[in-house]
């Protein structure tokens, strides 16, 4: 099965969904950098239909952290 996060942050970020996982974060990872950050943000809204808070965009500190604010807003992932 698929995982749908993880292909979104694939995309955004330019790099085999192999070589993602929930532990991911920009410390671990060169490209997600500022820029990168905001195209997640973006992807991710309108992919979900969702509107992310400061907050929210603040605390997705790794996938882990961002699939567990998805789900916090009911989405499935």
């Amino acid at each position: 099965m698929s995982d749908v996060l993880i292909q979104l942050f694939a995309d955004v970020l330019q790099v085999e969904p192999s070589a993602l996982d929930d532990n991911i974060s920009p410390d671990t990872l060169q490209r997600w950098d500022s820029l990168a950050a905001m195209h997640l943000v973006a992807a991710i809204e309108e992919k979900f239909k969702i509107e992310l808070s400061t907050k929210e965009i603040m605390e997705m500190s790794s996938i882990g952290r961002t699939r567990k604010i998805l789900q916090g807003k009911n989405v499935q992932v």
